[in-house]
């Protein structure tokens, strides 16, 4: 199947994904969405595939949900009443957690490789599949939690720990890949140009083994994290971002960004954490 924002490439029980919109470092629009899940959807139901990899076209994996202002005024008045809508904004995010949840749940053990910017959304994305591995000097974090919101899902704490997810998530910095691998956020780190390699090694050490066994495997462990109340955590998390919505420097911010531009508001937001 053809997609404008991905590609897609399968040989030896691997389906090799790559978010495929470079210009905008991959950030998620809904349309790169919506050709994300619907590509892997489709390779968790094919018989020869037993695991997934998922990478980013250009200089990073992904930085973020496309927060691109509204261009016309009808369009910024129909966001800005969606967003000063509570109960809206909960819905609203309530489908980006079930589209990580839907990535998270694939009978298939997904291997992401994560290079440059993984920002944002670009973490919600990483976190929901089944081993990172990163380069060295990729830049990880959620800096909007500055003056944005709080992630609209949350697997911090399930993979670092309180200490450090709070760290990440009450100063909004960012840590590198091997910085990421040196506190278990990721599963490993790798000099930039051998990250290819290291995807695909680990991926056709894992397409060695059946399906089956994967699929159960993979199954239990999500299960011990469901136990410890991931999948809620989730829905938690989406609606404690909507909350979040409502905070005045939210409101600023995408004030500025409307006026002034998105580029604009991120100066605004992190000039003062570069003093």
């Amino acid at each position: 199947m053809a997609y404008e924002f991905i590609k897609y490439e399968a040989s030896g029980g691997i389906a090799r994904v790559t978010l495929n919109r470079p210009e905008k470092l991959n950030a998620l629009s809904q349309q790169l969405q919506s050709e994300l899940i619907e590509c892997l959807t489709n390779a968790d139901e094919d018989p020869d595939i037993r695991v997934i990899t998922l990478r980013g076209a250009g200089r990073a994996f992904c930085a973020g949900f496309d927060i691109t202002p509204p261009q016309s005024d009808e369009d910024r008045e129909i966001t800005e009443a969606r967003r000063g809508n509570i109960r809206s904004d909960m819905q609203r995010l309530q489908k980006t957690a079930r589209l990580m949840t839907s990535i998270f749940d694939l009978s298939k053990p997904v291997i992401a490789g994560i290079h440059g910017h993984v920002i944002a959304g670009g973490t919600d994305l990483a976190l929901h599949c089944d081993i990172i591995i990163a380069a060295e000097d990729a830049n990880i974090g959620f800096p909007p939690v500055r003056s944005m919101g709080t992630p609209p899902t949350h697997m911090w704490t399930y993979m670092v720990g309180p200490q450090w997810a709070k760290w990440f998530m009450l100063t909004g910095e960012t840590v590198s890949g091997k910085e990421a691998s040196d506190i278990g956020l990721v599963w490993k780190s790798v000099p930039a140009e051998g990250l290819d390699a290291a995807v695909e090694d680990l991926a056709t050490k894992m397409a060695k083994i059946p399906w089956e066994m994967l699929a159960a495997n993979k199954s239990i462990v999500n299960k011990a994290l469901d136990l410890m109340g991931r999948n809620m955590m989730q829905v938690i998390a989406a609606e404690t971002d909507a909350v979040s919505h409502q905070s005045p420097i939210v409101k600023e911010f995408n004030e500025i960004s409307s006026q002034q531009g998105l580029k604009a508001a991120l100066e605004w937001r992190d000039s003062p954490f570069r003093e």
